[in-house]
């Protein structure tokens, strides 16, 4: 099996293996305010991922959150992903939302699924080929999905964990978000965070739109203090919580899960407490 992420020099030389599907998550917008420089450019042979509009759960209210298996199975067969692909995940901001991609595979049952390391802006700087952002109808794929919940947690997993301790939940926001110090960018959502969090900026386990070395990103962990309780990863809509995920999961294969509902679905709600730092 192959690891978590993978280089762009492998995905050149795989570019003729029929089970290789690249799947772009490029974001239209988001609102860590980061832009590319590749708007309108893709792998060559990419299909487009879109989280927002197609592989989220549509009768949420929240961003970005699971869609049901048979939603997401339904949407994968109509890219032609089958049960063999061999996903390669990636997006142009380097490394931004093709981790939620590579989580949702892989709660959805799906083992061989991988995020290219630096994304588009690394497959360009090798001169790889690409290719203006095309639009396909694919040949119906026979993917079939297989939810894994133990990767998956809700907003009861969270109050009921705030009372046993049993998980560490780890959040992915800034630093000044995390601590109340900065307002949140959606309206009407409290700033602060779930009572005995810890935090850990998405940025930290990044260089340059790739995964820092496995050395350096179990320092950074180790720096929270950890033991060995299994990991639950927020942030503010299900996105970044991902990268840190992936960031653990290069180092550790200890249990973990991803808040799906994040800070939007915890500072929305106003029965549920927080903790803040701004005294």
């Amino acid at each position: 099996m192959l690891k978590p992420i993978l280089s762009t020099k492998w995905l050149h030389k795989n570019l003729k293996n029929s089970n290789v599907i690249i799947l772009d998550a490029s974001p239209e917008t988001n609102v860590s305010g980061l832009t590319t420089e590749f708007p309108n450019i893709q792998i060559k042979g990419a299909r487009k991922f879109d989280i927002k509009n197609t592989f989220s759960d549509p009768k949420s209210s929240l961003p970005n959150t699971l869609p049901s298996p048979s939603h997401f199975e339904n949407e994968c067969r109509k890219l032609g992903i089958n049960n063999e692909s061999i996903i390669v995940v990636y997006d142009n901001l380097g490394t931004y939302t093709s981790p939620r991609v590579w989580w949702m595979f892989k709660v959805m049952g799906h083992k061989n699924v991988h995020i290219l390391n630096g994304g588009l802006p690394n497959w360009i700087e090798k001169h790889y080929e690409v290719e203006p952002i095309i639009k396909h109808l694919y040949i119906s794929g026979n993917f079939k999905a297989s939810f894994n919940s133990s990767l998956f947690a809700d907003k009861n997993t969270i109050l009921k964990n705030i009372g046993q301790k049993k998980a560490l939940v780890i959040d992915a926001r800034s630093t000044e978000r995390f601590s109340g110090l900065k307002p949140e960018p959606r309206k009407g959502i409290r700033s602060g965070h779930i009572p005995s969090s810890k935090n850990l900026p998405y940025h930290k386990v990044l260089n340059e739109g790739k995964f820092k070395s496995k050395r350096k990103l179990a320092n950074l962990f180790h720096n929270l203090n950890i033991d060995d309780q299994p990991l639950i990863f927020s942030c503010g809509s299900g996105i970044t919580a991902c990268i840190l995920y992936v960031a653990h999961e290069l180092i550790s294969h200890k249990p973990k899960a991803v808040y799906d509902g994040s800070w939007t679905e915890w500072g929305l709600d106003t029965t549920l407490p927080i903790e803040t730092f701004n005294k």
